[in-house]
């Protein structure tokens, strides 16, 4: 991957969210979701519709990003400021 993060095609499938922290949210149901972190150091976590945690990463670098598939149920949050939006793939 390329330093700063993902930077192949992507279907944008949404609006972007506002820079902020993300709060437990599905995305609209998406399977892919595009994190791009505005802070350092940030904790992107993958939880299961009861809140139980499925699996976590660091975006180490402000401006770092990954595309997460995620069941339409899961939410994902942060700890720090973020902006997210779905995303599919071109194939």
């Amino acid at each position: 991957m390329a330093a700063g993060g993902y930077q192949g095609s992507l279907i944008i499938k949404g609006t972007s969210t506002s820079n902020g922290t993300i709060s437990a949210t599905n995305f609209n149901r998406a399977h892919f979701v595009r994190i791009q972190t505005t802070a350092a150091n940030n904790t992107i976590t993958l939880k299961e519709s009861d809140g139980s945690t499925v699996g976590s990463l660091i975006l180490h670098d402000a401006g770092d990003s990954v595309v997460i598939e995620k069941k339409p149920t899961q939410t994902l949050e942060t700890t720090g400021n973020a902006v997210g939006s779905a995303v599919g793939s071109p194939r």
